[in-house]
């Protein structure tokens, strides 16, 4: 691997056109003034104090401008990844603890590993087996999840952790009764706040505005002698280097989560990822994505943060403020150093209630109600997926939630693998083309001649059901001189050893029968395998280039098809001219 393709900062820096100094500055400054408050409330979601939250957002974003291929994506603090840290530390430490903070760190340095992994072994197909309507489903969910547990900073109530979500509802009913009303009425009213700026001035930074009105409430009218609870004093220093607490059963308990938050993250970074490049006409790397996300989860690590991965909303965002580079990543690190440097003590008075109302905000969206209709219209049967994915995270919980998606998306997959589709094709009039009789109803059919397409590979995970398939289309050969099957194999593009000892039970069974099969159009991955199992020989005579000619030498057996004799081709004993049939049908 090169070092400019290793380092894309290389590459784009000595390129930088001055044009797009000042919309990177305006990006850079706008996505550092949401930055502050969403980093400190997504701290707060993850049960880590609200410095830590302002820790992620420096050196792992100035380690992804070095290390990314996005232009816009902004990396830093998410609602689901904080709310899966969270899930995972708070059975192991106290929340806010010195344990905690550390064990938060080593989690990042955890799913730094596993990306960087993941990464360098171009493995990033991996993250495929959480398809997308699975993460429609538990993002959704995660959202609920996340939603409701800023309802206790809403109320100004104090309840325990609990690890389902009924649990959490019980809990919050249960103490709904020592609700504070300021605190409500100050919750409500941040909500309000938020929505109507998004709505009427979507420009202006929302929960910036939010954090300077409710700070100067609270100290205008002595908000926290009504018992409105604030995030306290923050620390006025920068995040110090070090390697957090190696302890081997803590990495043991969080090994899952790390592979989880990977996942997830990956997954949620690099779809956005792509929409925008896609936009602006570049491409991304998803190999590199991982190496550009796990250097950043390994610098939140070892500078006091923890798990970051590139978010929807402000990577939108910082795209509408013009970011072209990931110069305006460089500028948001930069303005949150100095807001960590000089600001944090304007920050002590900052009501809970009003984070909390910028988590609710923020992660409305993510509830994506037009997706699922139009996953619904696309695909009815993905609906099982997401369904399983929504319901057992919000029943289960997080971690176990998305396992039992993955488990349920795979699970769909095989089941569509094993009842593959498949078509009774006829012969279109006046052509050698042979299509779907149900889709083309002028399609005719030779009587005693059966033309069969099998649309999958042909593997362990169906062989049965086409071997049973076959068989039953070969006893409906009937009312011609003779009787054969023909199997169109344009659709099978593979076949392992389960599939290849169906086949040769179907031979067997076809020959007790009187049944003759032949093949048409098979791929060449096809063709080696069965060479290699000997069945090429015993179909000798029986392969053809297309449907057409197949139904042609089994009403003309022992000549040759006329469209062959003129290019002057031996279909039964020269294999190389029947590619080259092949390749001639295929572009004609």
């Amino acid at each position: 691997m090169s070092l400019t393709r290793l380092l894309p900062i290389l590459g784009w820096a000595r390129r930088y056109d001055r044009d797009d100094l000042r919309p990177d500055l305006a990006a850079g400054l706008t996505i550092g003034a949401m930055l502050v408050p969403q980093g400190m409330a997504y701290a707060l979601l993850a049960g880590l104090p609200p410095e830590v939250g302002l820790y992620a957002s420096i050196v792992p974003v100035l380690v992804y401008a070095l290390f990314g291929t996005s232009r816009q994506l902004a990396v830093g603090p998410v609602a689901i990844v904080s709310l899966l840290t969270a899930s995972a530390l708070s059975p192991l430490f106290e929340q806010g603890s010195a344990g905690y903070i550390s064990a938060a760190a080593l989690l990042a340095l955890m799913v730094g590993a596993v990306h960087l992994v993941l990464g360098f072994g171009r493995l990033g197909f991996v993250v495929n087996f959480l398809s997308h309507s699975v993460l429609v489903g538990f993002t959704a969910a995660a959202a609920i999840i996340i939603g409701f547990s800023q309802v206790k900073h809403l109320f100004g109530i104090t309840t325990e952790r609990k690890d389902h979500f009924y649990e959490t509802v019980e809990e919050v009913v249960r103490q709904i009764d020592g609700t504070n009303g300021t605190t409500l009425v100050l919750g409500v009213a941040s909500i309000a706040l938020l929505v109507l700026m998004k709505k009427f001035v979507p420009r202006v930074p929302g929960a910036l505005v939010l954090v300077i009105t409710s700070i100067l409430a609270v100290e205008l009218f002595d908000l926290t002698d009504r018992g409105v609870k604030t995030v306290g004093e923050i620390p006025s220093s920068l995040p110090a280097f070090g390697l957090p607490d190696l302890d081997t059963g803590t990495m043991g308990s969080l090994i899952g989560t790390a592979f989880v938050i990977t996942l997830v993250g990956f997954m949620e970074s690099i779809a956005v990822a792509k929409v925008y490049a896609r936009r602006h006409r570049y491409d991304v790397d998803a190999n590199q994505e991982l190496i550009g996300l796990g250097a950043s989860n390994v610098a939140s690590g070892l500078f006091g943060g923890y798990p970051v991965t590139g978010g929807f909303s402000r990577t939108a965002v910082n795209d509408t403020a013009g970011a072209r580079t990931p110069l305006a990543s460089i500028v948001t690190a930069i303005l949150i150093l100095l807001t960590v440097l000089f600001l944090t003590p304007l920050f002590s008075s900052l009501p809970n209630a009003a984070l909390g109302a910028i988590i609710i905000v923020a992660v409305v969206n993510l509830i994506d109600i037009g997706e699922m209709r139009h996953i619904a219209q696309v695909k009815r049967s993905d609906l099982i997926g997401l369904s399983v994915a929504f319901v057992a995270t919000l029943v289960l919980g997080i971690e176990l939630g998305i396992l039992v998606a993955v488990v349920a998306s795979m699970l769909v997959v095989f089941a569509r693998m094993s009842k593959p589709h498949s078509a009774v094709l006829g012969q279109i009039p006046g052509t050698t083309s042979y299509r779907n009789v149900e889709r083309f109803p002028e399609a005719s059919v030779t009587d005693g001649v059966r033309v069969v397409r099998i649309d999958a590979a042909l593997s362990f995970v169906n062989a049965q059901h086409v071997k049973k398939l076959l068989l039953g289309e070969a006893d409906a050969t009937s009312g011609g001189d003779v009787r054969a099957l023909v199997v169109d194999c344009s659709g099978i593009n593979d076949i392992d050893a389960t599939g290849v000892e169906a086949l040769s039970e179907i031979l067997v069974e076809l020959d007790e029968r009187q049944v003759d099969i032949h093949l048409c159009d098979v791929k060449g991955p096809v063709r080696d395998v069965l060479r290699r199992s000997g069945l090429w020989d015993r179909l000798d005579g029986r392969i053809h280039a297309t449907a057409a000619m197949a139904v042609d030498a089994v009403a003309h057996p022992g000549t040759l098809p006329e469209s062959l004799r003129s290019l002057g081709i031996d279909e039964r004993h020269d294999e190389r001219p029947a590619d080259t049939v092949d390749t001639e049908v295929s572009h004609a």
